[in-house]
């Protein structure tokens, strides 16, 4: 008997997510195979002046909508990260019955998340209480009802995964992952070791990003990491194309249901796929770079594919990073002609962020889902605005258009800023 034949096989019972281009999994996946894109320009607050004045926010009336029918129990203390994982939570659950599941004790949450950024009046409001000799006036700051209170545990990245816990009755292991754009897969890939270690039955896993605000959008303007010349909001992004010139901002949010095998089957949950594989890894090289002949990504994937047991032949489609900025896309396409060598130029690879931005600790689990869903209905995601071929970049993009073709078993690459890497490989269930 191998050591992988020991493996508690990890499922997946339930999904959900609220995007920029779509209220729940269904519409964004739909939008997406039409190659919509839900970036526009910023409407949160006034970006007069900024070079880049355009991300993928979510609809303000989704998030209403859902709040008006559901107990909003914590609110005060939640972020607006949070408020969204709340909805992609909510369907993850229903559609997996979490509800049904007696022991809570064996149900544990694992979310990626950065908590909120303080707005501009809140950081005002605070200022009040200062005066700039060196003195703060706390009894005043106390007594102001309570506002720093609650801004305290909304930037608390932390706070997210105590409340989703609390939210849905769940008594087991909990981990807040803090990973930048690796946060969604990695929380992910950490709750499917939890469970193949046995210490818990079912995990709530994914990720929330809501970081559209001045101090979100200030410290990538100045690191020159957005996108700051386009003709239109929908063409900004566009992975792998010769003109790509940085990436969009996005938020939302992302969660599976991982349940082990023996588990699901036993309370007869519906399986809707498996995750079968998780690599990480770190570039150790800069803090503000990735490196650039994909060292940690190289690592990070292969890692997924031996701990899948799979072969390099098994693997038919690749969700990739595909930020849209030069360095990564040129350094994820390196990596994977590294790891797959001549066979890479054979499999499709796109990227979902050329229609959905980048949600950041979200982006991840969104990534994750929408290639499974893409597995089960035999369609593989566009990447769109790829209208100028990059000689460097020369991979099979799926471009501009979705494509009908079955595919058991892909990857899902998720490269942090500073060098953070994670690698899923989720596959269809083979009974």
């Amino acid at each position: 008997m191998t050591m992988q034949s020991l493996k508690r096989r990890v499922v997946i019972t339930g999904y959900g997510m609220v995007t920029p281009s779509g209220k729940n999994t269904v519409e964004t996946f739909e939008n997406c195979t039409k190659g919509v894109s839900g970036v526009d320009y910023i409407k949160s607050f006034d970006t007069t002046g900024f070079p880049c004045r355009i991300a993928g926010e979510v609809d303000d009336q989704w998030i209403e909508d859902f709040e008006n029918r559901t107990d909003q129990k914590l609110r005060k203390f939640s972020s607006r990260g949070l408020r969204l994982m709340r909805i992609a939570a909510a369907e993850a659950a229903e559609m997996a019955s979490l509800d049904k599941v007696d022991d809570r004790g064996g149900i544990g949450v694992s979310l990626g998340s950065h908590g909120d950024n303080p707005s501009v009046n809140e950081m005002l409001f605070v200022n009040k209480f200062y005066d700039g000799e060196g003195h703060w006036d706390m009894k005043k700051l106390t007594q102001s009802g309570g506002y720093p209170y609650m801004l305290f545990f909304r930037r608390k990245p932390d706070t997210a995964t105590s409340l989703l816990a609390t939210l849905f009755n769940c008594k087991g292991p909990t981990l807040s992952i803090v990973s930048a754009c690796a946060a969604g897969s990695q929380a992910i890939g950490e709750a499917f070791r939890i469970i193949q270690d046995g210490k818990s039955d079912v995990m709530i896993a994914g990720g929330c990003e809501a970081t559209i605000d001045f101090a979100g959008m200030t410290g990538f303007i100045l690191l020159k990491a957005l996108c700051e010349k386009y003709t239109t909001p929908q063409t900004a992004s566009r992975p792998f194309d010769r003109k790509r010139n940085g990436f969009v901002m996005s938020e939302g949010a992302a969660a599976v249901i991982l349940e082990d095998l023996e588990h699901a089957r036993a309370r007869g949950a519906q399986i809707l796929g498996e995750l079968k594989g998780y690599g990480s890894s770190a570039d150790a090289y800069r803090i503000t770079d990735t490196h650039p002949k994909g060292l940690g990504a190289i690592i990070a994937i292969k890692a997924a594919i031996d701990d899948a047991d799979i072969s390099l032949d098994q693997v038919e489609y690749i969700n990739a990073h595909g930020t849209s900025t030069q360095q990564n896309d040129l350094t994820e396409t390196r990596a994977i002609k590294e790891v797959f060598g001549e066979r890479a130029k054979d499999i499709p690879v796109s990227s979902n962020k050329s229609m959905l931005g980048h949600t950041i600790a979200a982006a991840g689990a969104i990534e994750c889902i929408l290639t499974l869903v893409g597995i089960t209905r035999s369609i593989i995601l566009p990447t769109i605005n790829h209208e100028s071929r990059d000689p460097k970049c020369d991979l099979d993009y799926v471009p501009n258009e979705a494509r009908r073709k079955e595919h058991r078993v892909a990857i899902s690459n998720s490269f942090g800023f500073g060098g953070q890497n994670a690698c899923l490989c989720i596959g269809a269930f083979e009974g």
